[in-house]
């Protein structure tokens, strides 16, 4: 006898919460109409019974068997930087394309050059006459930002400039959640007695950094630990090679290091292991360490580094859902939504 599907079976089909398929089998909670749709048809595909209201389950099969008519145009990807694979936005938009590809629409890429920021200009590749909607990834100069709002084409930043709190841009906002697992870890740090903890990564280089650096500090205050300023190595305003000499001569001020440093992101803790390894320090023994994003590489560090993982499939679903929700009811309020991301401990908190 087969197995009965699950609203967790479902979940797992579509890399989606098992919080959002119940929403959409028992029709409660918001949800975006294109993600109910898909909720239910995935439902029906894989043979679930226990639907709990049929009026609904019946139009939705009479719209269903309607057959609506694919979407047409293009949506263009807007990007400040290369995403490798080891990036969470590679995984987020394989699978945002995958939705987007399933209602009609096709994906460009606009990759946005440095000159392109500085005259405020589009790429030459962008067809506006074609562009149903713009999704924006590693895009954190406020004053482009507006301008792509300006174009007056349903837009969706994923992540954004810490500029937009308080010039909010006309635009809906993704983000992963980025306080949750910092407060789950200090208040663990507490528990062991660990009370020197400092934070490293340019706090103002976008939302997500902010956010992660406000949790710290947020977290060390409720939980009574006192923050030692010179542990916040937040104003290193360089990239790549520059920003690692940066960092290596901050912590060669440093008399001592603390119990724990928890970084803006994976690529920030490997910048910092390796300033450690050439000051003759070891991880977790003289520090503890903790990053974000759960890249390929924190998982074969050695010790492996503890960090926040993030939902790349549900993120790529979420940004479809709200982009071509965004498209076919451009009226809505502008929208800012987290995505849900998990502290996941490893060696270099001695785990």
């Amino acid at each position: 006898m087969a197995n009965k599907v699950t609203i967790q079976d479902i979940a797992d089909a579509l890399g989606v919460s098992r919080n959002t398929v119940s929403k959409a089998i028992n029709n409660t909670g918001i949800l975006a109409d294109t993600t109910r749709e898909k909720v239910l048809a995935k439902a029906v595909e894989m043979g679930y019974k226990q639907f709990s209201y049929a009026n609904s389950m019946e139009d939705f099969l009479d719209k269903a068997s309607a057959k609506k008519p694919l979407a047409t145009g293009d949506i263009a990807f807007f990007s400040g930087s290369f995403l490798d694979n080891s990036h969470f936005a590679s995984t987020m938009l394989d699978k945002f394309q995958y939705e987007i590809t399933q209602l009609g629409y096709g994906l460009t890429m606009q990759r946005i050059t440095p000159e392109n920021v500085e005259n405020l200009s589009l790429p030459a590749s962008f067809n506006k006459e074609r562009t149903q909607g713009i999704i924006c990834v590693e895009m954190f100069n406020q004053k482009y930002c507006e301008m792509l709002c300006d174009l007056n084409i349903p837009i969706l930043f994923v992540d954004a400039p810490v500029g937009s709190y308080s010039h909010q841009l006309a635009g809906d906002v993704l983000l992963m959640d980025n306080t949750t697992g910092i407060f789950t870890l200090i208040a663990e740090m507490k528990k062991r007695g660990i009370k020197e903890i400092g934070f490293i990564g340019e706090s103002n280089h976008c939302r997500s950094f902010f956010e992660r650096y406000v949790a710290f500090r947020n977290a060390m205050f409720l939980n009574g630990l006192e923050i030692d300023e010179k542990y916040c190595l937040t104003d290193i305003h360089k990239h790549g090679p520059e920003y690692f000499a940066c960092l290596f001569e901050e912590l060669s001020k440093l008399e001592k290091l603390p119990e724990l440093f928890i970084c803006a992101n994976d690529f920030v803790a490997i910048d910092l292991v390796n300033c450690l390894k050439i000051q003759k320090h070891s991880y977790p023994e003289d520090v503890m360490i903790c990053g974000f994003d759960d890249s390929a590489e924190s998982k074969v560090m050695t010790p492996a580094l503890t960090t926040c993982h993030i939902h790349s499939q549900i993120m790529g679903f979420t940004a479809a859902n709200l982009l071509v929700s965004r498209i076919e009811q451009p009226d809505l309020n502008y929208r800012t939504v987290y995505t849900e991301a998990n502290l996941i401990l490893r060696g270099s908190t001695k785990d």
